[in-house]
């Protein structure tokens, strides 16, 4: 309210004072000082008694959880995203594809990652792993633990066969997530530009091996992987992954229904095809992804690419290097399951 105006009493009406009685001024009372109030309460309300309960402190959290939602989805809905030229959607990858691969990788596997220091933090650099399971989820658990586990989270650029774009949603989900067609020229392109990429030399032979053969390395084709490393001078990462070979246990395979499908193998296990859709849960054995020391490329000649003797030593190398690992995890691990 805003305070009055005082009139000078000479201004006002005269006016007679009744006889016989005294007129006194009374000063007015001071005023009482009124408490500041608490943000969120009205002046002079006081604060209830009791603590103050943790719902509005939490709020903004999930305000800015619900926003970043909505820009995501006006951003999918607008179009304006960006992918690179092997079709790359690095948001989706990080808000969508990670986080549902991340409970299959903490919770079900229960992947233990050792070894992360030996990824660079930045530039280019080839990791080169073993390949088993009968379905590639060794290479998905691969990408979640650099991109979770690296101090720079970064992202893993994984080299798939031509299988993978040939299957309809498949295709799409790859390309969405980073991966690329296993050959030399892209992967060269990748390195160049400071990516992470990985991959498995064994391919099909190593994820359509017997039972029988778990965690013996196959053949790692003819050496590609380190003429493109030399190429592009970046380090070799050797890694080696255990728990992989018994999520789906091959016990035999139907090579004339492969053939019939064009696929490379029909994997039987003791729970697929005798239990349908159930038999294709994979079993939730303990991983474990080692990162071995990085093997240097860029002290080598340009010509060097082109050495057949010097791509089969150090195939050879990086071979024993993964196996011997994949041994020394073996002898350590007390348990398939725990």
């Amino acid at each position: 309210m805003a305070d009055a105006k005082v009139i000078p009493f000479d201004e006002e009406r005269p006016r007679r004072r009744p006889m016989g009685r005294r007129v006194r001024s009374v000063p007015a009372p001071e005023p009482v000082p009124v408490p500041a109030a608490e943000p969120g309460l009205p002046a002079g309300a006081e604060p209830a008694a009791g603590p103050v309960p943790a719902g509005p402190a939490v709020r903004p959290d999930w305000d800015r959880r619900i926003a970043g939602g909505l820009a995501f989805l006006r951003r999918r809905l607008t179009g304006e995203y960006e992918v690179d030229d092997f079709g790359y959607d690095k948001e989706l990858t990080d808000q969508v594809l990670m986080s549902l691969l991340r409970p299959l990788y903490e919770k079900y596997f229960r992947v233990e990652v050792k070894g992360m220091e030996n990824v660079p933090a930045e530039g280019g650099a080839l990791l080169v792993a073993n390949h088993s399971g009968t379905l590639p989820l060794d290479g998905l658990m691969m990408q979640v633990a650099v991109h979770d586990h690296h101090p720079a989270q970064r992202h893993l650029r994984l080299l798939a066969a031509d299988l993978v774009f040939m299957l309809p949603v498949v295709n799409e989900l790859a390309r969405k997530a980073g991966h690329t067609l296993a050959c030399a020229e892209d992967a060269q392109r990748l390195l160049e530009a400071g990516e992470l990429v990985g991959v498995m030399p064994e391919g099909f032979k190593g994820i359509g091996k017997p039972f029988g053969d778990r965690y013996k390395l196959q053949r790692f084709g003819r050496g590609g992987f380190v003429s493109t490393a030399l190429r592009a001078g970046t380090p070799i990462v050797p890694c080696s992954i255990v728990g992989a070979e018994e999520i789906y246990p091959m016990v035999g395979n139907a090579k004339t229904l492969a053939r019939l499908l064009g696929v490379p193998y029909f994997p039987v296990t003791p729970t697929f095809p005798w239990l349908g859709p159930l038999g294709m849960v994979p079993l939730p054995t303990k991983w474990t992804i080692q990162f071995g020391e990085p093997i240097p490329t860029d002290g080598y000649p340009p010509e060097a690419a082109e050495d057949p003797m010097l791509m089969f030593n150090l195939t050879d190398q990086v071979r024993e290097q993964i196996q011997h690992t994949l041994y020394k995890l073996l002898v350590q691990r007390r348990s398939v399951f725990f």
